[in-house]
């Protein structure tokens, strides 16, 4: 079992049913004597580890146990990504090495479900291509994998769901991977349509869970041990729970709650950072003061095609504001190279732009092509030479700025969430606070999970050193 399994005391009639015959499950494994494993292979996002905790939550619900290896188990969840082509043919790799675990076993039962199943393409493919498969389950059918289940287990026929429309399923069982860090998703789907971009087409529209359901949630985790929770959604601060509650006033309320806790929030747009949010950051302790703004491109003209809504201007007038109210922050950002039509006049403009806002870090891409979006469809497209070139010049102008933004914790005093064994040295721990970059200290396993006050001793490009106070 996982480290956190949560029931949610209020059940959504939606899934009620669901919750029913995951018990049926559960009972027929119980009859049969056996107590079956599962495995859950993750791709993609954040937001995918948290579907994917959802989706460990019903397993166990099924009376399933987890298992880290697939040979052992006897259902095999794989929750997939498609925001690049590269990530869709690891998965579909992947899954074609499950093949043999089903032929040694016939009894095995695979699913495959996420945002790259959401493309009929895809899901005809798993259907026509891979018999092995039982079923595949999108974005919006996460709550139907009991049923999915029990059909393939007595039915033996397989099933690919496509949903009509995304809802949100309230009270789904949740089994976490961690007990002091959490994903706690408030909205799903995504309204702006970035050209680039296949999330709207495969998570749907921009629909936002009730305030006071996330609170409940909020106060389960912090009841349960959570020190380090997470606030998510496709573009977090466009949430809308009604009655006047937007991003900045969920982020009071859940600041509010009483607990040592930390929280923080991902992925924002830039075109709906508000002034209302910054405030937020700036005046909650809770906050942690790290700021995930993706830029994209630091070119007018790219951003125009890539309909982001904003300019390059816009954009660091945002970030000038966030260092005014909050002259500390870490800022990171997401940037692609190589966009269709990106010229050498643009792609300096994004260097330029890494100047300017000094990130923290950035998580940077090559632009890769998704059918069913309009830059796909693009005239020229950047050469691939050209594009790994930039991007390896991008790499070196942040990797210098991400040293200087370091060197300002050397010496400092911080307060850090020991987080976990590091995982190249054994015997030190790897905590998070303020800063974004991890934080290696030598310390013992009883450490985890607590906050440790420590002084940072070394810095590097991409973590801090320190030592326990």
């Amino acid at each position: 079992m996982a480290a956190n399994y949560i029931e949610s005391k209020i059940i959504d009639p939606t899934v009620a049913p669901e919750l029913a015959v995951a018990g049926k499950v559960a009972a027929r494994h119980a009859k049969r004597g056996v107590t079956p494993k599962y495995f859950i292979q993750t791709f993609g996002c954040q937001q995918n580890e948290a579907d994917s905790e959802r989706l460990a939550g019903l397993c166990e619900a099924m009376g399933y146990t987890r298992t880290s290896s697939p040979d052992d188990a006897l259902l095999i969840l794989v929750n997939t990504c498609a925001i690049r082509e590269h990530a869709e043919k690891k998965a579909l790799s992947i899954i074609g090495q499950y093949k043999h675990i089903k032929d040694a076993n016939p009894d095995v039962v695979i699913g495959v479900g996420g945002c790259m199943v959401t493309q009929e393409a895809r899901s005809t493919k798993l259907k026509m291509s891979y018999p092995y498969v039982s079923f595949t389950f999108d974005t919006g059918a996460i709550h139907k994998v009991p049923s999915l289940v029990l059909n393939a287990l007595e039915k033996k026929s397989r099933q690919f769901v496509l949903s009509d429309n995304w809802t949100i399923a309230e009270s789904l069982p949740i089994a976490r991977e961690s007990k002091h860090m959490a994903w706690l998703s408030i909205m799903y789907g995504c309204n702006n349509f970035c050209s680039y971009c296949i999330v709207p087409y495969v998570r749907g529209r921009e629909r936002s869970r009730r305030a006071d359901d996330i609170i409940e949630e909020a106060k389960q985790l912090i009841a349960d041990g959570a020190r380090d929770i997470t606030l998510l959604g496709q573009n977090v601060n466009s949430y809308n729970g009604g009655d006047g509650c937007d991003i900045a006033e969920l982020l009071h309320r859940i600041a509010a709650l009483d607990g040592d806790f930390r929280l923080r929030f991902m992925t924002s747009h830039p075109k709906d950072a508000s002034d209302r949010l910054i405030e937020a950051m700036a005046t909650e302790e809770k906050i942690v003061k790290h700021f995930h703004l993706p830029v994209q491109s630091g070119s007018n003209e790219i951003l125009k095609q890539m309909n982001r809504k904003y300019t390059a201007e816009a954009y660091l007038e945002k970030i000038a504001k966030l260092r005014a109210a909050v002259p500390d922050v870490s800022i990171t950002s997401d940037i692609i190279v190589g966009f269709p039509g990106e010229t050498e006049e643009d792609f300096e403009g994004t260097l330029r732009m890494l100047e300017a806002a000094r990130y923290d870090m950035i998580f940077s891409f090559i632009y890769s092509p998704r059918n069913g979006t309009p830059a796909a469809k693009m005239e020229n497209q950047v050469p691939h030479d050209v594009s790994t070139a930039r991007f390896e010049r991008l790499l070196a102008t942040q990797n210098k700025i991400s040293d200087e933004r370091n060197r300002r914790f050397l010496g400092r005093k911080l307060r850090v969430l020991a987080e976990d064994v590091s995982k190249n040295d054994e015997t030190m721990l790897t905590g998070r606070g303020d800063p974004v970059r991890p934080v290696h200290f030598a310390g013992g396993r009883e450490l985890i999970g607590q906050f440790v006050d420590v002084e940072v001793t070394g810095v590097s490009t991409f973590c801090l050193e320190a030592k326990i106070i």
